[in-house]
């Protein structure tokens, strides 16, 4: 498997109770894979123990063969190849949005960035805005750029904190579609997260659905939003 997630266990300071109690999935490379569940179920918190800015308190995660967290182990965020588009979009306003692509790839010469730049705007179809400033942008033009940015160093993973949350409905069915067709043409594999159950029955090609941080349920869509527990929830 491409990643593993083995047993975490995470308990925010002075909480009664752990946030993540035994959370275990395998991942398989190009899969995008969308974690399920209600407001504080710890969906959040999965991926800020994937990206490294939590430590989970047992547990390991692998990518690519790599151990990037265990008992003995840990990566920082910097070095464990995992590119996060945040729920807020985080672009520079004072840079371009060329400029807020290039940040991130440090390590190339200056003609190899702006061929990658090039290239991570023809996928997101902003080719003609590269000069522009995140706030000449409408809420899909700045997601597209921030998802533009979190591929363009070529991670081995790309997380999602609740991507459309900020997006009114329409827009949101339209981006939710592009991310989809742009995730499948990278082969890029993904972990998002949501509250939405369209939004996991549009992007994920499996489900893992959550309660008070215990999985409850993982499997594709149509098998998992048929579940009696997520039908409970999602009707009350």
């Amino acid at each position: 498997m491409f990643v593993q997630i083995s047993n975490l266990q995470y308990k925010y300071p002075n909480a009664s109770e752990p946030t993540i109690k035994d959370f275990t999935i395998d991942i398989e490379q190009g899969e995008v894979v969308c974690i399920l569940g209600e407001s504080g179920s710890g969906k959040s918190t999965i991926l800020r123990l994937i990206a490294g800015l939590e430590e989970a308190s047992n547990g390991s995660i692998s990518i690519s063969g790599k151990t990037i967290m265990s008992q003995h182990t840990f990566t920082p965020p910097e070095k464990r190849g995992v590119g996060m588009v945040f729920q807020d979009y985080a672009l520079f306003p004072h840079m371009t949005v060329e400029k807020n692509i290039k940040y991130g790839l440090r390590k190339m010469s200056g003609k190899e960035k702006n061929q990658r730049v090039e290239e991570m705007l023809a996928l997101v179809n902003l080719t003609e805005y590269k000069k522009r400033y995140p706030f000449e942008l409408s809420g899909g033009q700045q997601q597209r750029v921030a998802l533009a940015r979190a591929l363009a160093p070529a991670p081995s993973l790309l997380i999602f904190d609740e991507p459309f949350s900020n997006l009114d409905a329409n827009l949101q069915l339209k981006i939710r579609d592009e991310l989809r067709a742009i995730l499948k043409q990278t082969g890029i594999t993904s972990i998002f997260v949501t509250h939405d159950q369209e939004d996991a029955k549009v992007l994920a090609d499996r489900i893992v659905f959550i309660e008070n941080g215990k999985i409850k349920q993982i499997g594709p869509p149509e098998e998992v939003l048929g579940c009696a527990s997520l039908l409970m929830w999602a009707n009350s």
